[in-house]
């Protein structure tokens, strides 16, 4: 039986209870407060749900994560991030970037930006630990990507693109970036094609909450999120 959580105390179970069908599915019920949010990322857990469903969290095996020095840039793309004319920033409009990437998903099967998970990841980002990527032309936002900063762990959420590799783009320098820093690792969750292509993999779960447990209570550099555009 699925664990259900009560929202006033934060209590996850150990990832290894998460169910083989649907894969990693952990509990249900609980709270987006951010306690409980930081708390399941620290854990290797993460909320999705549609907006008919109650709150729930995943910790699925294996896990799709892109070490930052193994991001893949095929020439077609380098070409582009060269003579396209972008800016790409950091944190200069997370509010704008997750609107996008819900509206992007809206309608989809597996959507979960509702207007409570909106919500709660501005407030996280508020308090310092949901940051955005940017990628701009002419002024205009045309890609991006928001996730959650713990130590030297990136959680990605979601992504968007409005134009062609936008989104790609901004992960781009989000890995180069982020190895500049020494992260570990960027969460990708669960196994794409289009992050597979990028250069993420899946790892073991096992092998996942080693690294969270090395590297997600490390300082994270302060002047990481302020740095100026390229």
């Amino acid at each position: 039986m699925l664990p259900w959580l009560p929202p006033h105390q934060v209590m996850f179970p150990t990832v290894d209870h998460a169910l083989d069908e649907p894969e990693g599915l952990l509990a249900a019920g609980g709270a987006l407060t951010p306690t409980w949010l930081v708390e399941a990322y620290r854990r290797g857990i993460f909320p999705w749900y549609s907006e008919e469903q109650p709150i729930l969290w995943w910790s699925p095996d294996p896990r799709m994560v892109l070490f930052p020095a193994e991001v893949r840039v095929r020439r077609s793309l380098a070409k582009r991030m060269r003579h396209a004319g972008f800016e790409v920033t950091l944190d200069r409009d997370f509010d704008a970037v997750i609107a996008a990437c819900a509206e992007t998903r809206a309608g989809a099967e597996g959507t979960w930006i509702s207007d409570e998970m909106n919500a709660a990841y501005r407030h996280l980002h508020r308090l310092g630990y949901a940051h955005s990527v940017e990628t701009w032309r002419e002024g205009k936002l045309v890609g991006g990507l928001y996730g959650i900063s713990l130590g030297r762990i990136f959680f990605g959420e979601s992504m968007f693109s409005h134009q062609p590799d936008t989104s790609k783009i901004a992960l781009v320098h989000l890995a180069r970036t982020l190895e500049t820093h020494r992260f570990a690792l960027i969460d990708c969750q669960m196994h794409t094609d289009h992050l597979a292509s990028m250069g993420a993999r899946d790892i073991a779960r096992e092998t996942f909450i080693g690294y969270l447990e090395q590297n997600v209570n490390a300082p994270t550099p302060t002047d990481l999120w302020s740095t100026e555009p390229t």
